[in-house]
């Protein structure tokens, strides 16, 4: 009888702590659920705080317009910002309401602004109003949507020119089997690397290792690394790649080699090579064809015209170790951008 009874309070123990332990996972599992629900209400909060202020604008622009007076127009919104401010709170002073009217003008779409809306806040939004360009805005609000870029990503990459730079290198024919080259850029900035003037290309790389997630932040989201120097036997011979990375976006592996100095075109039979053997023995059935970025500190633009290394699925790019100041680095930037924008037209010439 005795040892029945011990077995009865082993059972009973055994019980209770299943009880503690249902309680415990229930008590996660709602931890979890209140969470994810603040989170989606965060989100939902955001995007309706967005298009609020988007029907706001539009309808105070629509109103000045139909009174095609200028004066009345800025005395409106004077007015209205204070009655707003007064029943609405800070969210409607004079400042944020003529933000809010900017907002309504440059993006005139409203389903455009609903898309945007699930993944970029008002301070993203803020971040954008002071862009020029219509494109570049548009550029820099679906990366950072895409992406989902924090608004102190978005801010870095528009200073250092992300939508210049891609433009830059969407000016090289397009490579093989890509329908564009929008995932890569030209120039890269390295400067983080802070390497010095006389440096070699095996102290880049090993500078680049030691700092890869920056590298990948450079590179752009989707690429993730697979192997530096990466061995091909050829004919009995060692041959190394200097970095060998996958984009998922692209679905294909990326075979980066870095140079220093200028292009040279004995630089594409090279990159030629490791892209074939690749395409031969690591490529998986359901990756495209491999391709390959060269990175220099300078290229030979009319070299890369003439060898037409897109037909081989060969970028070239430069890429600066140092950023010049602001106003320099802007005209630097503006200046390629143009000579791209020429390089365009007369391979229209061509084509012709």
């Amino acid at each position: 009888m005795k040892k029945k009874k011990s077995n009865e309070k082993y059972n009973l123990t055994v019980s209770e702590n299943k009880v503690v332990q249902s309680e415990e996972n229930l008590f996660e599992e709602l931890s979890e659920l209140i969470t994810s629900s603040r989170e989606r209400a965060l989100v939902y909060a955001n995007s309706e705080m967005n298009l609020v202020f988007w029907q706001v604008g539009k309808r105070i622009n629509d109103f000045i317009l139909n009174n095609k007076r200028a004066e009345y127009g800025k005395q409106i919104v004077v007015t209205l910002s204070r009655q707003l401010e007064q029943r609405h709170g800070k969210n409607y002073e004079e400042k944020n309401l003529r933000r809010i009217l900017q907002f309504a003008e440059i993006f005139g779409n409203y389903e455009i602004v609903v898309t945007l809306s699930r993944q970029l806040s008002w301070s993203h939004i803020l971040a954008l109003l002071p862009i020029k360009k219509k494109e570049a805005l548009m550029f820099y609000a679906q990366k950072a949507a895409s992406e989902v870029w924090g608004v102190r990503d978005l801010r870095k990459n528009i200073s250092k020119k992300v939508y210049e730079r891609t433009l830059i290198a969407g000016v090289q024919p397009v490579v093989a089997n890509l329908k564009s080259v929008g995932e890569f850029k030209d120039p890269y900035f390295f400067d983080f690397l802070k390497m010095k003037s006389d440096f070699l290309e095996k102290d880049l790389e090993s500078a680049i290792l030691s700092d890869l997630e920056t590298f990948i932040m450079e590179l752009g989201k989707g690429f993730a690394f697979i192997e530096r120097q990466k061995r091909m036997i050829i004919d009995g011979d060692d041959f190394y790649l200097d970095l060998l990375f996958y984009n998922r976006n692209l679905k294909r592996l990326v075979a980066i080699e870095l140079k220093i100095g200028k292009f040279q075109a004995k630089y594409k039979g090279q990159m030629e090579l490791y892209l074939k053997w690749l395409n031969k023995y690591e490529r998986k059935e359901d990756e495209a064809s491999p391709v390959g970025l060269i990175l220099c500190t300078e290229t030979s633009k009319e070299q890369i015209e003439l060898l037409e290394m897109h037909k081989d699925g060969i970028l070239v790019a430069e890429y600066w170790t140092e950023l010049p100041p602001k106003k320099i680095l802007e005209e630097k930037i503006k200046a390629a951008v143009e000579e791209a924008k020429e390089r365009i037209e007369r391979i229209k010439l061509l084509n012709e």
